[in-house]
């Protein structure tokens, strides 16, 4: 009965997760046979390759800017929908439709909204006699661009959130409102703590998300004429700069060790946030 999952597990995961780390050893062209270099793929990267670090500052930027403000406006409107008002079953679904775009389409959606002259954004802030920024073109604001548009999937999380509210503690919260607690203390005292196990969820996946983002960064330069990473490599991703060494140079050693490179980065991030989290993460059973 295990079968099928076994044999997928090890012919589309595991099996090509082994024969990336082989490569990532290798210089590989995909024509030619492997050739066993060792580390050097490593080394090169690390001490010599002109983009890697780039992409990596790129990548952490995007990060800080994009997970803080994504589960904020998740929480947000999570906790709108969980009022109670006339049509809140429309209304989550009507917030939730943005997730359900592809990536691409979503790219090319903002590309237009952030567009210089005839975009959404800037037409809208013209009438209010302020001058909007270039967005697409500028290197300063090409990287604000995606972190904002990266709030406009912030579905998965609002849903979360929303079934962990709904498991709030309703007597402590009725109790406190007894005790003269007003709406912040409430949500201070009482929501947060038994919040904190889904907001460390949502962080873990949304770091994991954001170290992997590649859709909407090669979508968004395809669209603006800026090309893959640009302006001025201001967009130039981690899976980005990955994928222009795989599929554009050939170079797959490269590409393999950038991916295992990765992989070691969200392992060590992961390992961290799960450390620190005793800190601040709420343990009803250790209570």
């Amino acid at each position: 009965m295990i079968a099928p999952a076994t044999l997928g597990l090890l012919l589309f995961t595991l099996g090509p997760m082994l024969i990336s780390l082989y490569l990532s050893f290798t210089d590989y062209d995909v024509v030619s046979k492997p050739n066993f270099v060792g580390l050097a793929n490593y080394h090169y990267l690390l001490m010599a390759d002109p983009s890697f670090w780039v992409s990596v500052k790129v990548t952490a930027m995007y990060a800080v800017g994009s997970v803080p403000l994504g589960l904020f406006a998740a929480l947000m409107v999570a906790m709108l929908l969980n009022l109670d008002i006339p049509f809140k079953g429309a209304f989550r679904t009507l917030y939730y439709l943005p997730t359900l775009l592809p990536a691409t389409v979503s790219g090319v959606l903002w590309a237009w909204i952030f567009q210089p002259t005839d975009g959404l954004l800037n037409r809208m802030l013209a009438q209010v006699g302020v001058t909007g920024p270039s967005w697409t073109q500028s290197p300063s604001w090409a990287l604000p661009a995606l972190v904002i548009m990266s709030i406009w999937s912030y579905g998965g999380s609002m849903v979360i959130f929303l079934a962990g509210l709904q498991e709030s503690p309703k007597a402590l919260n009725e109790a406190a409102a007894l005790d003269g607690a007003n709406a912040w203390h409430r949500f201070r005292i009482v929501t947060w703590p038994a919040l904190t196990p889904v907001v460390f969820f949502n962080l873990i996946m949304g770091l994991i998300g954001a170290m992997k983002a590649f859709d909407q960064a090669f979508s968004f330069g395809q669209s603006n004429g800026a090309g893959i990473g640009g302006p001025a490599r201001a967009t130039l991703f981690y899976v980005l700069n990955l994928y222009t060494k795989a599929f554009e140079h050939f170079h797959m050693g490269l590409a393999s060790a950038m991916a295992w490179i990765l992989f070691a980065i969200i392992g060590l991030i992961t390992f961290l946030n799960f450390r620190l989290s005793k800190r601040w993460v709420y343990d009803e059973a250790a209570s």
